[in-house]
């Protein structure tokens, strides 16, 4: 390493192929955001503050809407901020940490949707047992076992990244420090971590969507059993707005992490990533809030009283 200079910074190219257009995707991008923290935030008060949604599915719903405010927070602020600024830099130690937290959260997210998927599926096949099977201290180990998991599996990988070798070049040609383009730029041997990525993404990604296949696979294996049509309505309404997030959530991830050549395609796995990063936490209050009577109805409510007590306070 004595004949090469050691890079500590690098370059974000983003969204810099657009030009004249970066200005246009701020303004697009901003609103989206702002009514993604609200929407997902909302959820979460609503599901605190209101006793009729202090059950399972709500209480593993606020965690799943309080992740999707920290995924989107860890990279669309920053991305927001380059759209309006020619130079995008960022130190190591700011790539690895933005990084290390957008895959943490991103891996807890996947946790928590498998273990949604085991509620409805103890909610419709085993409905006797729901409340013996996920009784409150049962949910609570399983969200913080998903936390716990999520934060533990990316601390090997990162520290491994931070004895990297960086000698030029140090653009990465993304609008987050994502994996693959900064392994990418390392002049040291990276086999070893690209393997380790792949593990992870397989743990994380695959092996949780076929859990959630197989609790599927008995869930309408139970509803075609129910007798009434109205029964299996019911039934599978329950199960919609969760199975909605899942083919969202999980198609744009196994699209960009869960395939080989991943270089190849830098732009189009850039638009993709937005899908994680954007546009999925911004429909996801609205594909849970209406679809959800009872949610609906907590909101309606909420309303009713706040639009009473500003009426009682103006006169």
């Amino acid at each position: 390493m004595d004949n090469h200079s050691v890079v500590r910074e690098f370059e974000l190219l983003g969204f810099s192929h657009l030009h004249g257009f970066q200005a246009a995707l701020f303004a697009f991008i901003l609103p989206i955001y702002v009514l993604t923290l609200v929407g997902n935030l909302a959820i979460v008060m609503l599901t605190c503050l209101d006793s009729r949604l202090h059950s399972p599915m709500y209480f593993f719903l606020s965690n799943f809407s309080l992740l999707e405010v920290l995924v989107t927070s860890t990279v669309v602020p920053r991305m927001l901020a380059d759209l309006l600024t020619a130079r995008k830099t960022m130190t190591l130690a700011e790539c690895l940490t933005q990084s290390f937290f957008y895959f943490s959260l991103g891996s807890t997210n996947f946790l928590i949707l498998t273990v949604m998927a085991f509620d409805r599926y103890v909610a419709i096949c085993r409905p006797l047992h729901y409340t013996t099977i996920m009784n409150g201290p049962v949910c609570v180990k399983s969200v913080v076992a998903c936390w716990g998991v999520g934060f533990l599996s990316i601390v090997l990988p990162t520290l491994q990244k931070t004895r990297l070798w960086f000698c030029g070049p140090n653009v990465i040609d993304h609008y987050f420090c994502d994996s693959a383009p900064l392994l990418r730029l390392s002049c040291s041997d990276t086999r070893h971590i690209e393997r380790m990525d792949f593990f992870l993404s397989l743990l994380f990604v695959l092996a949780t969507v076929l859990l959630i296949l197989a609790s599927y696979g008995f869930i309408v294996a139970a509803v075609l059993r129910i007798p009434s049509a109205s029964g299996r309505q019911k039934a599978f309404s329950t199960c919609a707005s969760h199975l909605t997030v899942v083919v969202l959530g999980y198609g744009s991830t196994i699209f960009i992490y869960v395939r080989p050549s991943k270089g190849h395609t830098a732009h189009l796995n850039k638009v993709v990533a937005l899908m994680t990063a954007v546009v999925t936490p911004f429909l996801n209050p609205f594909i849970f809030t209406f679809r959800n009577e009872k949610v609906k109805q907590v909101i309606n409510d909420l309303a009713k009283r706040l639009l009473v007590s500003n009426q009682a306070a103006g006169r």
